[in-house]
C-alpha cells in the first residue's frame, strides 16, 4: 500500500514538471495556429495586384472595413496612423493595410482619397466579391449588409492582425487596443526581425 502511494505521488510529479509555460511578451493574442497560411489576392489603390507576401520583410498591421463605416473603421485608421507615428524611423518597416468589405462602393478611387488621408504610407485594398469573400474568410472575419433607410451599412467583425516580417508570428489586437500597447507589439516583431 506504501509502495502505491510512493509510486502514485512521484507520477504526479513527474506530470507537473513538463516545461513551464511563460506568458506571451504581446499584447495582442497570438493566433498564429488558427490562420496559418491565411492570405488574400486583391488590388491595392494605385493599382497593384497583391498578397500578403509583397510585404515580406515588413511587419503588416492589417484592418478590415470600409469606407462608409461611421465610427469603428476610421477611429482605426486614425489609431494605426499614431502607431506608425510613434514609430520614428522604424515606422519604414511598418505597412498599413485597409482592405474594404464593401468592393460596391468602394472603388479604386475612393480608397486612393480614403485612406492616404489617415497617413501616406497606408494602402488601400480591394476586390471583387469573392475576393473579398475568400480574404475576410482566410482571416475569419465576418461582415454582413444591413439594410437601411439611406443605403446600408455593413456589421462586421473587428480587430487589427499584426503580421511579422516573416509572415509569422500573427497576432490579433481587439478594437480599441491602446496606441501604446500596438508600438510595443510593433516594436517586439520588428526586434525578432532583426535580433
Amino acid at each position: 500500500m506504501m509502495r502505491n502511494l510512493l509510486i502514485l505521488s512521484l507520477i504526479v510529479l513527474l506530470c507537473g514538471c513538463g516545461e513551464p509555460r511563460l506568458p506571451s511578451p504581446f499584447q495582442a493574442s497570438d493566433v498564429s495556429a488558427q490562420y496559418a497560411g491565411a492570405d488574400f489576392h486583391l488590388t491595392d489603390h494605385t493599382g497593384k495586384p497583391r498578397t500578403l507576401a509583397d510585404f515580406r520583410g515588413k511587419v503588416v498591421l492589417l484592418f478590415f472595413g470600409y469606407t462608409h463605416c461611421p465610427d469603428i473603421c476610421p477611429a482605426t485608421l486614425a489609431d494605426l496612423a499614431q502607431v506608425v507615428r510613434s514609430l520614428g524611423k522604424d515606422a519604414e518597416r511598418v505597412q498599413v493595410l485597409f482592405v474594404t468589405l464593401d468592393p460596391e462602393r468602394d472603388t479604386r478611387e475612393l480608397l486612393a482619397q480614403y485612406v492616404p488621408a489617415f497617413h501616406p504610407a497606408f494602402l488601400g485594398l480591394y476586390g471583387d466579391a469573392q475576393a473579398t469573400r475568400e480574404a475576410a474568410s482566410a482571416f475569419g472575419m465576418i461582415y454582413k449588409k444591413q439594410d437601411g433607410n439611406n443605403g446600408y451599412t455593413l456589421d462586421h467583425s473587428t480587430g487589427t492582425y499584426l503580421i511579422g516580417a516573416s509572415g509569422k508570428p500573427m497576432l490579433l489586437a481587439p478594437y480599441g487596443q491602446r496606441a501604446e500597447l500596438l508600438v510595443q507589439d510593433v516594436k517586439l516583431l520588428l526586434r525578432m526581425a532583426h535580433p
